[in-house]
């Protein structure tokens, strides 16, 4: 594992965005923790070979924390290009902090532990930042039933199901699940689509030879997701009010159904993803098969849907934005799709990207920079089981953060990201201010664009039970 160069940094004049709001204020970190927030911190109070990091006009934020990535996804036809190295890394670049992956499927019958252990091993000595896992859920019987409760006991507290895909829920399985979890504690995420709806028309699409990757968000249409968001909301309800988490959130319908359960207390978490915020169906369209590049499950969405969205983080109806980062070449997807939408490997990057595109909204007054936290740290970190330990600068919490820089613009270019694939999706988009120090647990991970942890710093943080309140 690599060690900190000081075993004391003293972070001067930086802007701190705290819960209570963005003040200037010094930061004392002694070895994994925050020791010390206050107005000024004199350096002589301070141990023999501290480092002192002058933050002054940058802002420091809480590290990022993306509860939804695929690392060294295998689907099958292909792996995903990032495993837990180059993904943790790229991750880093960009200040986020911790990760909460999403395992791919096992083994047909395989048990609840079976991916727990593999991914493991994905992590283990490769990971830069911390990371935890969600469990993976592929069919249901009485010995999942009864290990779920073994799960929490390895920090493990929340689940995922699948609305569509090969292995998906039905509702009745659904149901089942949902009365577990409630009685334990432990928080289903859940990948809402409806599958009846898509399959037919995705097989219509197929036989009136309409395969061009537009087709691709015509046969999932927004009705597809509020249909399941709705199924499965009326199904945590019927289970005496199960925490349900909503992964992935693309359409105002989609919105206005959590909403509504919402406003009755029922407690629905909402996530939505970069790719929702930032880009839109028209991209389908662009020439030489490069619509191919945003095949991914739920589609982009029209202009529309993404400014409802943008009111879901305001209104803190949306209280997460994770990315859902699972990169294919598009070289592969060209070669795999070219001729049928339905053959291409679905997903895009972004674990990059999410904390420079985000804060720079907050730079143009689009969100507040409490805000901005709060969907990428804070409320993540409350929602997971991870706060205060993660998601927050405050005293006696891990030392992970982000020095942004807001007076150093940049254009995203492919060339210029850590991500271990062809593309990003976000080429020539403008940032206003850029991440120039990441921070794990008191330890310097990169600075000024540059690698300084070694490979395997990461560790595997045991999560509490899920569904912390929100503030």
């Amino acid at each position: 594992m690599n060690q900190p160069l000081a075993h004391t940094i003293l972070i001067q004049n930086g802007n701190l965005v705290l819960p209570a709001g963005v003040v200037q204020h010094d930061l004392l970190i002694q070895g994994d923790t925050i020791a010390d927030i206050r107005e000024h911190i004199p350096f002589e109070h301070t141990a023999s070979g501290t480092r002192v990091i002058d933050a002054r006009d940058k802002y420091v934020l809480p590290g990022g924390i993306d509860v939804h990535t695929h690392l060294n996804l295998d689907i099958g036809i292909a792996r995903a290009q990032d495993d837990f190295y180059t993904g943790t890394v790229a991750a880093a670049m960009g200040g986020t902090t911790t990760i909460v992956d999403h395992p791919g499927f096992g083994p047909k019958g395989c048990s609840i532990f079976h991916q727990i252990a593999q991914y493991h091993e994905y992590a283990r000595d490769h990971a830069v930042i911390d990371y935890a896992f969600h469990g993976v859920l592929q069919h249901l019987d009485e010995t999942i039933i009864e290990d779920l409760p073994k799960l929490v006991g390895q920090g493990i507290t929340s689940v995922k199901a699948y609305m569509t895909y090969d292995h998906r829920f039905t509702d009745e399985m659904l149901a089942r699940l949902l009365k577990t979890t409630a009685a334990e504690g432990i928080l289903v995420t859940v990948h809402a689509e409806d599958h009846d709806m898509i399959s037919a028309n995705r097989q219509a699409c197929v036989r009136k030879g309409q395969t061009a990757p537009r087709y691709h968000a015509q046969s999932r249409p927004p009705e597809s997701e509020a249909n399941a968001v709705s199924r499965v909301i009326q199904l945590a309800k019927d289970s005496g009010d199960a925490p349900l988490y909503i992964v992935h959130l693309s359409t105002q319908q989609g919105l206005d159904v959590i909403r509504t359960a919402q406003a009755k207390g029922q407690p629905v978490f909402a996530e939505t993803c970069p790719q929702y915020l930032f880009l839109d169906a028209s991209s389908y369209d662009l020439p030489d098969l490069e619509g191919l590049k945003f095949i991914m499950s739920p589609p982009l969405r029209s202009r529309s849907d993404q400014s409802a969205l943008w009111h879901g983080l305001s209104d803190g109806s949306i209280q997460v934005v994770a990315t859902d980062h699972c990169p294919f070449d598009f070289a592969l997807k060209k070669r795999l799709a070219a001729h049928d939408f339905t053959r291409c490997p679905g997903g895009a990057p972004g674990i990059e990207a999410r904390i420079p595109l985000m804060f720079s909204k907050a730079m143009t007054r689009q969100l507040t920079l409490e805000q901005c936290v709060k969907v990428t740290a804070e409320n993540p970190a409350r929602i997971m089981g991870l706060y205060p330990q993660k998601g927050v600068l405050a005293q006696g919490s891990d030392a992970d953060l982000v020095i942004m820089d807001p007076d150093r613009t940049q254009t995203i270019t492919h060339d210029l990201l850590h991500e271990n694939v062809d593309y990003t999706p976000y080429e020539g988009f403008t940032l206003a201010g850029i991440p120039i120090l990441t921070m794990v647990r008191g330890h310097i991970i990169t600075e000024n664009g540059q690698l300084k942890a070694t490979k395997g710093f990461g560790t595997f943080i045991k999560r509490k039970r899920c569904g912390g309140k929100i503030g």
